[in-house]
């Protein structure tokens, strides 16, 4: 069996504390500005957080992981919308546990089904929840709808 190419997708990726984070949904969701909310609540709780990319994420499978990577012309830039490009901490490439979906309402589903996947092209599917781009506390949000990251910092 061959080795499915890489996916460029249309979104944001972070390590949060020890976890990897896809944010996803249309241009103009918030993608970024979720990203680093939580980037920066992380670190005031004294976590780890860094970007992998922004705006442009390769993934692909590696085993039976789900492996994000950042173009190396966008290595540690991140758009803050209306505002501009800024330089952040950033790795090349991380694991990624968990896809967010950024929502607006009332145009999105008011309660999404349970149990939601996000699948990505030949690699598979990832866990996934929804954020509204107002969330004022997304990790508290995050691990409330996501019980697997419960008890560690920064969630």
């Amino acid at each position: 069996m061959s080795e499915a190419q890489p996916v460029n997708l249309h979104g944001t990726a972070v390590i949060i504390g020890t976890r990897g984070i896809l944010f996803t949904g249309p241009s103009g969701s918030g993608k970024s500005a979720m990203a680093f909310l939580c980037m920066t609540e992380a670190r005031r709780q004294g976590a780890y957080a860094a970007l992998v990319a922004d705006d442009q994420v390769f993934v692909s499978r590696l085993e039976n992981s789900v492996i994000a990577e950042r173009p190396a012309s966008i290595a540690g830039l991140m758009e803050i919308r209306g505002s501009g490009i800024v330089t952040v901490e950033s790795v090349e490439k991380a694991v990624i546990d968990l896809v967010v979906r950024m929502v607006s309402f009332p145009s999105d589903d008011r309660l999404p089904p349970n149990d939601e996947r996000f699948s990505i092209a030949d690699l598979g599917d990832l866990p996934m929840i929804r954020l509204r781009g107002d969330t004022a506390a997304p990790l508290a949000a995050i691990a409330a709808l996501f019980p697997e990251f419960r008890g560690e910092l920064p969630f």
